[in-house]
């Protein structure tokens, strides 16, 4: 039976085109994910646009999944950014603080009941696994000279504060009142704005290992992150109205969208790379930036 299943899965990739064709250990996470996405979507969701914000949740838990997996079946943490780990650790706290008070975040649908909150805590057990991986497990394989992001004036191991702090000041005075409760609100604007640069660690880590290889699964997870992104954008543009009624200003509505594409221009050039690398990948050939000054 499971030889069955292995030339099944052969065979399906074989008929992809060349640059399509991913290992066998990635269609098999694809295919599980979106195997879930389907039946939440039937199962859960109102079949409404809401259902993008819980479609957001999933691509990050998923990101995490494959990292932590990769970490534990590769016993390595090669190309993996703690400081990056360690932001979105408050993202998901932060963000979990907010909606399991108030429902002014949460999708409209039945997704937004429970499911939601299961997927942004599933989140954030990946992330401290993944920690665990990278501190402990495996700390022989982390590379802490290159993921030296924000080391200047601070500790090294503190470097984080350079983007948790101006996120922190920017929530304080400039969020929305869905749930007409500071904290909440708060702490929501918070975990979403430090969300768009938390992945600035890894991107800088990728430039200082420009000469080595990506790891395959760490360039799928920072690919899903960013998915992730746009899919939250597109339902924080639809639900622009909300923001604003709710918010006394539209300045805020509009800041809440800049910051989110913020997220997606910082990873303009890594898309474009990991565009070009699929084909490679799909041989199991590590990603690979260009030596002359990888990505700005």
């Amino acid at each position: 039976m499971a030889e069955s299943r292995k030339d099944a899965i052969d065979k399906l990739v074989d008929k992809l085109p060349r640059w399509m064709r991913p290992t066998r250990q990635v269609i098999i996470a694809w295919a599980g994910f979106m195997t879930i996405s389907i039946l939440v979507y039937i199962m859960l969701s109102d079949k409404d646009f809401s259902f993008l914000l819980t479609y957001a949740a999933c691509c990050r838990s998923f990101a995490f999944f494959i990292l932590s997996l990769k970490m534990w079946m590769g016993k390595s943490g090669s190309s993996v950014s703690l400081k990056t780990l360690e932001s979105y650790i408050f993202v998901f706290v932060f963000r979990l603080l907010s909606i399991s008070r108030h429902e002014g975040y949460l999708p409209y649908d039945r997704s937004g009941d429970w499911f939601y909150h299961v997927v942004e805590f599933s989140s954030l057990a990946f992330c401290i696994l993944s920690i665990y991986l990278l501190k402990f497990r495996f700390k022989a394989t982390y590379d802490e000279s290159k993921d030296c992001f924000g080391n200047l004036h601070v500790p090294d191991q503190y470097g984080v504060v350079y983007i948790v702090a101006p996120c922190f000041l920017m929530a304080l005075f400039l969020h929305p009142n869905l749930n007409k409760d500071f904290v909440s609100d708060f702490s929501w604007t918070f975990s979403m704005y430090l969300e768009s640069v938390s992945i600035a660690p890894q991107l800088f880590m990728f430039t200082k290992q420009a000469e080595n290889p990506i790891e395959i699964l760490v360039a799928h997870c920072v690919a899903a992150l960013g998915f992730a992104r746009v899919v939250e954008m597109a339902f924080w543009m639809f639900s622009f109205h909300e923001l604003t009624t709710h918010s006394g200003s539209k300045m805020v509505g509009y800041f809440v969208l800049i910051v989110q594409f913020v997220h997606v221009a910082l990873m303009g050039d890594f898309f474009y790379y990991y565009m070009q690398s699929l084909g490679t990948m799909s041989q199991g050939i590590p990603m690979q930036l260009p030596l002359a000054g990888g990505m700005v």
